[in-house]
């Protein structure tokens, strides 16, 4: 065992549904303006362009089922997604050969700081100051891929306080799973516990304390998710 100079932060690890173990995770990828309606409200286009990403940290994924509202910022946004877990990974990898490195798949959300977020768009900065702070990414338990499928269809939905928000099928994904994964493999060396957030469809908007966000994916099931 290496001797640390200080002690290591603890390795995060996810529930998984029906089972004790954890899911490590190691990093988190977060694709931009992946659904086409979302992009347009947002003010792109949505004509298909390489795809481009930022990144959450490990530890702002947070089972808890609360979010606390984050410290300067009068403008959270609720972007609905689903999470990939990805159990192996590797570099360059094949389109073809892409899901056989996933373990499953989460119900998750990207909170997003959108004033600070549009300070760093007009100022070309990054974004993480919008999108990286603690408790940022509330997810669900992990279901397995091997009890779900592909994933590669299903409604996705988000309501707040019972009223729809978002709604949208993962079939609506400009760049899908096994691309991203690929895609991600020729920048990136990808290895088990990476997770990708893999993006949102339109009906973004903010929240406020007391506000009750309920997730649901199709082949999912629902989680509820409390702004405190």
């Amino acid at each position: 065992m290496p001797n640390f100079a200080i002690k290591p932060a603890p390795i995060v690890g996810l529930p998984i549904a029906g089972r004790t173990d954890l899911f490590p995770v190691r990093r988190v990828y977060c694709i931009g303006r992946n659904y086409a309606a979302h992009a347009i409200e947002m003010g792109h286009d949505p004509d298909r362009e390489p795809p481009f990403f930022f990144q959450k940290n490990p530890d702002n994924l947070d089972p808890s089922g609360r979010f606390p509202y984050p410290p300067n910022s009068n403008d959270v946004h609720h972007e609905m997604e689903l999470a990939v877990m990805l159990k192996s990974g590797g570099t360059d990898i094949a389109l073809g050969d892409a899901m056989d490195h996933v373990f499953g798949y989460a119900l998750c959300l990207d909170m997003t700081r959108r004033d600070l977020q549009g300070v760093a768009k007009k100022m070309g900065r990054p974004w993480e100051i919008g999108k990286a702070f603690e408790h940022s990414a509330p997810v669900g338990p992990i279901h397995p891929a091997e009890t779900t499928g592909a994933m590669d269809q299903g409604r996705i939905a988000l309501t707040v306080n019972g009223q729809l928000r978002q709604e949208g099928d993962l079939n609506q994904m400009i760049w899908k799973v096994p691309e991203m994964i690929s895609y991600l493999s020729q920048y990136f060396t990808l290895a088990p516990g990476d997770v990708i957030l893999s993006g949102t469809p339109a009906g973004v908007g903010p929240v406020a304390k007391g506000d009750e966000m309920e997730l649901s994916i199709e082949g999912l099931g629902n989680m509820t998710v409390t702004v405190v």
